[in-house]
């Protein structure tokens, strides 16, 4: 599979001036380093099944997405999307290399102290003022 590695630093998204405004909680945040894939995400819903109609919907806007920029079906790329996600799930396969160490389906035990929240990069500050800045 071919990535583009030719970043000399991560190339994060921005986040839409839309979410900023009205607020609310990042789910999951997904990036590729040498062809590895490495995933943050947070325990947000009481049932791990509803995890699957977050990942329907990314499929989904996966699926417009290419097709709006590449003139692919959306129909076809949401069940090549869909395939691939269940035979690799058959088979236990990744397209991507693993992080040596795996999430557990298990919950976490309640913490007695809450984490302490990062402060955001300068980079990350200026990009978000820049994507509330009006035209």
């Amino acid at each position: 599979m071919a990535f583009r590695t030719d970043y000399e630093i991560y190339d994060a998204l921005p986040i839409s001036k839309d979410a900023l405004d009205r607020g609310g909680v990042e789910l999951l945040r997904a990036g590729v380093v040498n062809e590895e894939l490495f995933i943050t995400a947070r325990r947000v819903f009481a049932k791990p099944a509803q995890w699957g109609y977050v990942l329907a919907d990314i499929t989904r806007r996966l699926a417009a997405l290419y097709a709006a920029e590449s003139g692919f079906a959306e129909a076809k790329v949401s069940t090549a999307i869909a395939d691939t996600i269940a035979r690799s799930l058959r088979s236990g396969a990744s397209a991507v290399r693993r992080p040596a160490k795996r999430a557990s389906m298990k919950p976490s035990p309640p913490r007695a102290k809450t984490r302490a929240k990062s402060e955001p990069s300068i980079k990350a500050v200026a990009r978000r003022k820049g994507a509330r800045a009006k035209p």
